[in-house]
């Protein structure tokens, strides 16, 4: 019995420790100003662009950024350019599940309904788009977060829709997909706390690295 409760406390520990490290993210990034995120978001743009992962990908999904993530219009407009498919996530809420749906142009982002999160994504009754795992698979997903530490782990927003998805991917023929974290250099972390659900990232693209 003892040991059970153990692990009652260590898992209440971690939430802690999680929750204290979202709040001193979120104003780490509250202090980061326009001109110096669009800054960092120009340059991890171009990283992406170069990246050998990112140009041999021929199916990506990518996220649409929140005021307080890397901008990543940039890059979206290059995955068309280059002729490759882009899938964007669909969160269901009270719920952990979300949904990768594909955009068919970078304009296409304008008829997107916008949350009550403030996040654009497809409406529930579009059904019309493709969904990546109910076809070919992803190749390369890239993944936002509030922090990460060089090891590859990640902190999320606490709803677990990326850990959740990446399950779902591993039980596609296709495997799973490359990920890829963007952060500004103020998300990266001494260490970052995790539990044997959160799924560690391939790589973390940031503007030191």
């Amino acid at each position: 019995m003892e040991r059970a409760g153990d692990g009652g406390a260590m898992a209440a520990a971690l939430r802690a420790a999680k929750q204290q490290l979202r709040g001193e993210l979120r104003q780490r990034l509250r202090a980061l100003g326009a001109a110096e995120k669009q800054r960092q978001s120009r340059l991890l743009g171009r990283k992406v662009i170069a990246h050998p992962k990112y140009q041999e990908s021929k199916r990506i999904a990518i996220f649409l950024s929140m005021p307080d993530e890397v901008q990543t219009e940039e890059i979206i407009k290059d995955i068309f350019k280059q002729g490759k498919e882009c899938f964007i996530p669909r969160y269901k809420p009270q719920s952990n599940h979300m949904d990768m749906l594909k955009l068919s142009s970078a304009e296409d982002i304008s008829s997107l309904a916008l949350t009550s999160w403030n996040i654009l994504q497809p409406s529930d009754d579009d059904t019309a788009r493709e969904e990546a795992l109910a076809g070919g698979g992803l190749d390369l997903i890239f993944m936002p977060g509030l922090g990460f530490d060089k090891k590859g782990n990640r902190l999320g927003r606490g709803k677990g829709y990326y850990d959740t998805y990446l399950e779902r991917c591993m039980n596609h023929p296709r495997g799973k997909p490359y990920t890829i974290a963007l952060a500004f250099r103020e998300q990266i972390c001494e260490s970052v706390p995790v539990t044997e659900n959160d799924v560690p990232i391939d790589e973390i693209l940031y503007e030191d690295c």
